[in-house]
Protein backbone atom coordinates (compact mmCIF):
# COMPACT_ATOMS: atom_id res chain seq x y z
CA UNK A 1 0.00 0.00 0.00
CA UNK A 2 1.43 3.37 -1.04
CA UNK A 3 1.60 6.38 1.23
CA UNK A 4 -1.29 8.81 0.52
CA UNK A 5 1.20 11.44 -0.73
CA UNK A 6 2.36 8.98 -3.41
CA UNK A 7 -0.91 8.74 -5.39
CA UNK A 8 -0.26 9.61 -9.03
CA UNK A 9 -2.52 10.60 -11.87
CA UNK A 10 -2.22 11.31 -15.58
CA UNK A 11 -2.87 14.72 -17.15
CA UNK A 12 -2.58 15.77 -20.77
CA UNK A 13 -2.68 19.37 -21.95
CA UNK A 14 -4.77 19.19 -25.12
CA UNK A 15 -4.18 21.09 -28.39
CA UNK A 16 -6.30 24.09 -27.37
CA UNK A 17 -4.44 24.35 -24.05
CA UNK A 18 -1.09 24.26 -25.86
CA UNK A 19 -2.21 26.79 -28.50
CA UNK A 20 -3.58 29.16 -25.85
CA UNK A 21 -0.24 29.09 -24.01
CA UNK A 22 -1.70 27.49 -20.88
CA UNK A 23 0.92 24.81 -20.15
CA UNK A 24 2.54 26.85 -17.38
CA UNK A 25 -0.83 27.92 -15.96
CA UNK A 26 -2.03 24.30 -15.76
CA UNK A 27 1.16 23.22 -13.98
CA UNK A 28 0.99 26.26 -11.66
CA UNK A 29 -2.55 25.37 -10.59
CA UNK A 30 -1.45 21.87 -9.58
CA UNK A 31 1.68 23.03 -7.79
CA UNK A 32 -0.25 25.71 -5.88
CA UNK A 33 -2.31 22.89 -4.39
CA UNK A 34 0.75 21.00 -3.14
CA UNK A 35 0.77 18.51 -5.99
CA UNK A 36 4.10 17.55 -7.56
CA UNK A 37 4.97 17.20 -11.23
CA UNK A 38 6.97 13.95 -11.36
CA UNK A 39 7.13 13.49 -15.15
CA UNK A 40 6.54 15.90 -18.04
CA UNK A 41 7.00 15.86 -21.82
CA UNK A 42 5.73 17.69 -24.90
CA UNK A 43 5.10 15.35 -27.82
CA UNK A 44 3.22 14.91 -31.09
CA UNK A 45 1.08 11.77 -30.83
CA UNK A 46 0.53 9.36 -33.68
CA UNK A 47 -2.92 8.36 -34.87
CA UNK A 48 -2.39 4.86 -33.45
CA UNK A 49 -1.40 6.18 -30.01
CA UNK A 50 -4.54 8.29 -29.83
CA UNK A 51 -6.70 5.54 -31.25
CA UNK A 52 -5.45 3.29 -28.43
CA UNK A 53 -5.98 6.03 -25.81
CA UNK A 54 -9.74 6.25 -26.37
CA UNK A 55 -11.92 3.22 -25.61
CA UNK A 56 -13.06 1.19 -28.59
CA UNK A 57 -15.83 -0.77 -26.92
CA UNK A 58 -19.27 -0.37 -28.39
CA UNK A 59 -20.91 0.75 -25.13
CA UNK A 60 -18.48 3.68 -24.69
CA UNK A 61 -18.84 4.75 -28.32
CA UNK A 62 -22.64 4.53 -28.19
CA UNK A 63 -22.55 6.61 -24.98
CA UNK A 64 -20.81 9.37 -27.00
CA UNK A 65 -23.76 9.27 -29.39
CA UNK A 66 -26.24 9.33 -26.50
CA UNK A 67 -24.55 12.39 -24.97
CA UNK A 68 -24.79 14.08 -28.35
CA UNK A 69 -28.47 13.21 -28.66
CA UNK A 70 -29.11 14.56 -25.17
CA UNK A 71 -27.42 17.87 -26.10
CA UNK A 72 -29.47 18.15 -29.29
CA UNK A 73 -32.71 17.50 -27.41
CA UNK A 74 -31.84 19.99 -24.66
CA UNK A 75 -31.17 22.84 -27.09
CA UNK A 76 -33.74 21.92 -29.75
CA UNK A 77 -31.23 21.25 -32.53
CA UNK A 78 -31.93 18.98 -35.49
CA UNK A 79 -29.71 15.91 -35.15
CA UNK A 80 -30.96 14.40 -38.39
CA UNK A 81 -29.99 17.53 -40.33
CA UNK A 82 -26.47 17.62 -38.85
CA UNK A 83 -25.66 13.89 -38.80
CA UNK A 84 -28.04 12.34 -41.32
CA UNK A 85 -29.26 9.97 -38.59
CA UNK A 86 -30.56 9.88 -35.03
CA UNK A 87 -29.01 6.46 -34.37
CA UNK A 88 -26.61 6.99 -31.44
CA UNK A 89 -24.58 3.90 -32.37
CA UNK A 90 -23.77 5.57 -35.72
CA UNK A 91 -23.15 9.04 -34.28
CA UNK A 92 -20.77 7.79 -31.56
CA UNK A 93 -18.04 6.64 -33.99
CA UNK A 94 -18.17 10.05 -35.70
CA UNK A 95 -17.64 11.83 -32.37
CA UNK A 96 -14.76 9.47 -31.52
CA UNK A 97 -13.17 10.22 -34.91
CA UNK A 98 -13.41 13.97 -34.19
CA UNK A 99 -11.69 13.39 -30.84
CA UNK A 100 -8.73 11.61 -32.43
CA UNK A 101 -8.39 14.25 -35.17
CA UNK A 102 -8.56 17.10 -32.65
CA UNK A 103 -5.90 15.50 -30.45
CA UNK A 104 -3.55 15.20 -33.45
CA UNK A 105 -3.96 18.87 -34.41
CA UNK A 106 -1.09 20.20 -32.24
CA UNK A 107 1.53 18.90 -29.83
CA UNK A 108 0.31 17.69 -26.45
CA UNK A 109 1.93 17.83 -23.03
CA UNK A 110 1.80 14.68 -20.93
CA UNK A 111 2.22 15.01 -17.19
CA UNK A 112 2.28 12.71 -14.19
CA UNK A 113 1.05 14.50 -11.08
CA UNK A 114 1.63 13.17 -7.56
CA UNK A 115 0.12 14.03 -4.21
CA UNK A 116 -2.63 13.39 -1.68
CA UNK A 117 -5.77 12.28 -3.55
CA UNK A 118 -4.08 13.36 -6.80
CA UNK A 119 -6.80 11.89 -9.03
CA UNK A 120 -9.65 13.67 -7.25
CA UNK A 121 -7.81 16.95 -6.66
CA UNK A 122 -6.68 17.23 -10.30
CA UNK A 123 -10.25 16.61 -11.52
CA UNK A 124 -11.57 19.20 -9.07
CA UNK A 125 -9.02 21.77 -10.28
CA UNK A 126 -9.79 20.92 -13.93
CA UNK A 127 -13.53 21.52 -13.57
CA UNK A 128 -16.45 20.00 -15.47
CA UNK A 129 -15.44 18.34 -18.75
CA UNK A 130 -17.96 20.60 -20.50
CA UNK A 131 -16.33 24.04 -20.19
CA UNK A 132 -19.57 26.03 -20.37
CA UNK A 133 -20.64 24.24 -17.16
CA UNK A 134 -17.25 24.46 -15.40
CA UNK A 135 -17.09 26.65 -12.32
CA UNK A 136 -15.12 29.89 -12.48
CA UNK A 137 -11.83 29.27 -10.69
CA UNK A 138 -11.27 25.90 -12.36
CA UNK A 139 -8.95 25.48 -15.34
CA UNK A 140 -11.79 24.83 -17.78
CA UNK A 141 -14.06 27.44 -16.19
CA UNK A 142 -11.40 30.13 -16.50
CA UNK A 143 -10.01 29.37 -19.95
CA UNK A 144 -12.73 27.82 -22.14
CA UNK A 145 -16.39 28.37 -22.94
CA UNK A 146 -16.81 25.55 -25.48
CA UNK A 147 -19.88 23.31 -25.52
CA UNK A 148 -21.00 20.10 -27.23
CA UNK A 149 -23.72 22.03 -29.07
CA UNK A 150 -21.14 24.32 -30.69
CA UNK A 151 -18.66 21.50 -31.31
CA UNK A 152 -21.29 19.32 -32.99
CA UNK A 153 -22.44 22.20 -35.21
CA UNK A 154 -18.80 22.73 -36.24
CA UNK A 155 -18.21 18.94 -36.59
CA UNK A 156 -15.33 18.77 -34.11
CA UNK A 157 -14.49 17.64 -30.59
CA UNK A 158 -15.20 19.79 -27.54
CA UNK A 159 -12.08 21.81 -26.70
CA UNK A 160 -11.64 21.61 -22.93
CA UNK A 161 -7.95 22.39 -22.28
CA UNK A 162 -6.88 19.19 -20.49
CA UNK A 163 -7.53 15.51 -20.06
CA UNK A 164 -7.19 13.97 -16.60
CA UNK A 165 -7.71 10.41 -15.42
CA UNK A 166 -11.04 9.65 -13.72
CA UNK A 167 -9.83 6.87 -11.40
CA UNK A 168 -6.54 5.53 -10.01
CA UNK A 169 -6.98 2.49 -12.27
CA UNK A 170 -7.45 4.66 -15.34
CA UNK A 171 -4.41 6.74 -14.29
CA UNK A 172 -2.30 3.59 -14.06
CA UNK A 173 -3.41 2.47 -17.52
CA UNK A 174 -2.86 5.91 -19.10
CA UNK A 175 0.54 6.41 -17.48
CA UNK A 176 1.65 3.03 -18.80
CA UNK A 177 0.24 3.84 -22.26
CA UNK A 178 1.78 7.31 -22.59
CA UNK A 179 4.97 7.08 -20.53
CA UNK A 180 5.88 3.39 -20.88
CA UNK A 181 9.18 2.88 -19.09
CA UNK A 182 10.09 6.59 -18.90
CA UNK A 183 11.26 7.58 -15.43
CA UNK A 184 9.05 9.07 -12.76
CA UNK A 185 11.14 11.42 -10.66
CA UNK A 186 11.17 11.28 -6.89
CA UNK A 187 12.09 14.47 -5.05
CA UNK A 188 11.01 16.46 -2.00
CA UNK A 189 9.17 19.75 -2.41
CA UNK A 190 10.02 22.48 0.07
CA UNK A 191 7.22 22.93 2.56
CA UNK A 192 5.21 20.00 1.18
CA UNK A 193 7.27 16.84 1.71
CA UNK A 194 9.28 17.97 4.70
Amino acid sequence: MKHPKEEITYVMVKPDGVRKGLIGEVIKRFEQHDLKIVALEMFQPSHDQLNDHYPKDEAWITRLGEKTKSTYEKYGYDMLADFGTTDTSKIGPEIRKWLVEYMKSAPLVKIIVQGVHAVDIVRKLAGDTLPYRATVGTIRGDFSIDSPALANKEKRAVMNIIHCSETPEEAEHEIKHWFGKSPIYNYKRFGVDE
